[in-house]
């Protein structure tokens, strides 16, 4: 099984690689706010009331818990590390404003502002909202590549690539399945 799931890897590399290089990466409506900008006020893209956690206290739970509290598909990539099939995800089509959450602690990690369209078939950020999440080396398909994991739960969300869009160049790969959208004009 994890043979298969690499020589898959590898063949879909080259295309995902040309996709993303092609162009099609641009900023949800333009970015006009700085980077540090976008950190600071981060906060502006959250809904009163809505239902998340502003804490990086560990969270922790038994592996029974995990398979209670998440989908199978949740618990596959949050806690195995796997990955969602590409253009799977209703959030690649998300375009309102609001806050991205970690399914599985409620943590925020992302602002609408920080998308951008890709094109691989996971949605897609140029930065984070700080503090958000630790990386560490991966190597599964025999080049390294940075993983990125929930600070709060430890949860896996995706890999961090350089071939992003400015004004970082960095392209935050999440799985949607392990991401709640939260629009700013209402809490979901």
């Amino acid at each position: 099984m994890q043979r298969r799931i690499l020589l898959k890897g590898l063949l879909v590399a080259p295309f995902m690689l040309a996709l993303t290089r092609s162009g099609r990466a641009a900023p949800q409506g333009g970015v006009t706010m700085s980077v540090e900008a976008l950190h600071k006020n981060w906060l502006e893209y959250l809904a009163d009331g809505a239902d998340v956690v502003l804490t990086t206290e560990p969270l922790q739970h038994s592996e029974s818990e995990w398979k209670d509290i998440l989908t199978p598909q949740q618990f596959a990539v949050l806690r195995r590390e796997g990955t969602e099939r590409p253009f799977s995800s209703g959030l690649n089509d998300e375009k309102r404003a609001g806050v991205y959450v970690c399914i599985g602690c409620r943590l925020p990690l992302f602002t609408s502002a920080m998308k951008f369209d890709s094109g691989t078939g996971w949605p897609s950020f140029f930065t984070t909202i700080p503090g958000a999440f630790a990386t560490k080396r991966d190597f599964q398909l025999l080049w390294p590549r940075t993983e990125y994991h929930c600070v709060r739960c430890g949860g896996h969300h995706g890999h961090v690539f350089d071939d992003g869009p400015p004004p970082t160049g960095e392209r935050w790969c999440n799985n949607g399945v392990v991401l709640r959208f939260i629009p700013k004009t209402g809490s979901s």
